[in-house]
């Protein structure tokens, strides 16, 4: 909770998603007096693998090895997106910077610097993208050397099939082999949820269990892959002694939300973010923000009512689109709610979306966001900053398409860096 005496602040930043949560680290690393709002909810579970750029243009379906150069070509032919705002350097030291996080909070995750990995997921297709978790290296490996494995699924587990990836993959990988295997519960007749089952296997009762499961099925087989439930707070731990239970080496599969991996970087930061000192103010809204020029921000906060007023000399709005409250929409358009900031939409509601909803192309609402200058500072009317220290970060940012061009984390992290770092430029009295 916030103390109620020290309610100044150099920063506020609003918003509870992956931009934001990085954003608040990032400036509390750099002596920023911080202080963070927002509803942490399910648009946190996702994934949890960290997209830099995996594709472009969108309608051929181009996938990228090099990210860097995916970046490139997505500057030269989008001069809007993100990334051009950024220098390259830039994008590189945050990305580098938000893993070294991940890792000192417990959550490591692998990468090759200049190339995209590879990896199977529960729908039997290959995802191209940058950062994954320690859990799912595993699985980048043995897709790359095509190596003998068992993809197992367990009786009652909501949102995993292992049938479905390996018949989808058996021209690709011929190796894969699936098992189903259960039940985990005892007598056990009803569904199980993955979030409870992900608890269950930190306990070593569970990971003898499932293990002893498993076992009988992987005599010819070198790799094993799971669903990703293989726990929230220990995960590689419980992945580490699964492997040594078995002898072989384990590895979780991206399946269907709830999403265990998404959950876990959702918790990482919970716990993180007080630790290095941020105030946080979590299922909290922004309800009124005032600003005068040189003086900073006055911002009311609260459920449905003003429970507290914080002042800060700068505020980065890392408030996601639609799903985040970022951006809200009505019959004459889509606006941003907070410092009613013009929105890059199209012209007419009627060109939102295409006439079939897997277009190739996409929908020309998810392009929909603010323009910035090269500080990541939001333009007015006239294209000028709206104030000189109201930055913006992430999914609210105009002309990308996050999930269709697998870009959506790399510019949440990427933006998030640089709107602290050019914060940190300014000079604003207190």
């Amino acid at each position: 909770m916030i103390d109620s005496g020290n309610q100044k602040y150099d920063l506020a930043i609003i918003g509870s998603g992956l931009a934001a949560m990085a954003a608040a680290v990032f400036a509390v690393n750099r002596g920023i007096s911080t202080v963070i709002v927002g509803s942490p909810g399910e648009s946190w579970l996702t994934g949890g693998l960290i997209d830099l750029m995996g594709v472009h243009p969108i309608a051929e379906g181009n996938t990228w090895e090099n990210p860097w150069a995916a970046i490139e070509a997505v500057v030269n032919d989008i001069p809007g997106h993100p990334y051009a705002r950024m220098e390259r350097e830039d994008i590189k030291t945050g990305l580098q910077e938000f893993y070294s996080i991940l890792n000192g909070a417990g959550l490591p995750y692998r990468c090759w610097d200049d190339r995209n990995a590879n990896l199977v997921t529960a729908f039997g297709v290959i995802k191209t993208t940058h950062g994954v978790p320690q859990t799912m290296w595993p699985g980048v490996q043995a897709f790359k050397r095509k190596a003998s494995c068992l993809v197992v699924d367990i009786q009652g587990l909501k949102g995993f099939s292992a049938n479905l990836p390996v018949e989808r993959l058996k021209s690709q990988w011929p190796g894969l082999k699936t098992q189903s295997i259960g039940p985990v519960y005892g007598d056990q007749v009803h569904e199980i949820n993955p979030v409870p089952l992900a608890h269950d296997l930190e306990i070593a009762e569970y990971r003898q269990k499932l293990a002893g499961l498993i076992r009988p099925h992987i005599r010819d087989v070198e790799f094993v892959g799971l669903p990703a439930i293989l726990g929230i707070y220990q995960a590689d731990t419980v992945a580490s002694e699964l492997s040594k239970l078995l002898e072989r080496e384990v590895f979780e599969i991206p399946a269907l939300p709830p999403s265990i991996p998404g959950l876990r970087l959702k918790e990482a930061f919970l716990r993180l973010l007080p630790e290095k000192g941020v105030s946080c103010l979590f299922q909290k809204q922004i309800l009124n923000a005032t600003s005068t020029a040189g003086k900073g921000f006055s911002l009311d906060v609260g459920g449905t009512k003003s429970e507290l007023t914080i002042r800060a000399n700068g505020v980065l709005l890392a408030s996601g689109r639609f799903l985040g409250g970022g951006l809200i929409s009505d019959h004459l358009g889509i606006k941003e709610p907070i410092f009613d900031l013009p929105v890059t939409q199209p012209e007419h509601r009627k060109r939102w979306h295409m006439d079939q909803f897997f277009d190739s192309s996409g929908h020309s609402i998810n392009m929909a966001g603010l323009e910035t200058d090269s500080k990541l500072r939001p333009l007015n009317g006239n294209g000028n900053p709206k104030h000189e220290a109201l930055f913006a970060a992430g999914s609210i940012l105009a002309h990308h398409d996050g999930n269709r061009m697998k870009c959506g984390s790399g510019v949440s992290v990427a933006t998030a860096y640089g709107a602290v770092k050019s914060f940190s430029r300014l000079q604003i009295p207190s």
